[in-house]
């Protein structure tokens, strides 16, 4: 007999563990954060943004006749 036969069942529970171990890494990087290390995040989130949108260069529109 050859070595190469696959049960269904064990096919399919090993999918279903590698399904659910993806949704608890998944949840263990969405709710395994705590309060205060969520808020200084979102504070670095919205200073990096602040500075990037105060680097940008104001282009002119495309329908300005001064531009022409």
């Amino acid at each position: 007999m050859p070595n190469n036969i696959i049960k269904f069942g064990k096919a399919k529970k090993s999918l279903a563990r590698k399904a659910k171990e993806k949704t608890a890494a998944e949840n263990r990087v969405r709710f395994g954060q705590k309060k205060t290390a969520k808020k200084k995040r979102k504070a670095l989130t919205e200073q990096l943004q602040s500075k990037l949108d105060g680097h940008k260069l104001d282009k002119p529109k495309p329908d300005d006749p001064a531009v022409d």
